[in-house]
């Protein structure tokens, strides 16, 4: 499970911005269920607390594949995304 959180990590939170918007996705209120769509990682959002994070392929005759996916609760899924986001230098949120 780590390695698919690291690989979502390294590909998804390169800048302040895409940190931002995956922080304030993850932690609002206002989102009750919902995805973020990234580069190449979906995180799902089932409840307030409650993600599956997945990488997704699509192709050119539009079919897409899911190779993989985790199931991950809110709190240890801000930890690491802020976790990564202080090892990038940027300005973590609380």
């Amino acid at each position: 499970m780590s390695n698919l959180i690291e690989r979502f990590l390294d590909d998804e939170i390169s800048s302040q911005e895409l940190y931002d918007s995956i922080y304030d996705f993850v932690t609002s209120y206002h989102i009750r269920n919902g995805e973020f769509e990234g580069n190449y990682y979906i995180i799902k959002k089932m409840d307030k607390d409650n993600f599956f994070i997945f990488p997704e392929n699509i192709f050119p005759d539009d079919h897409r594949e899911i190779p993989s996916c985790i199931s991950i609760y809110k709190d240890k899924l801000v930890d690491s995304i802020n976790a990564h986001a202080r090892k990038q230098a940027l300005v973590v949120k609380k």
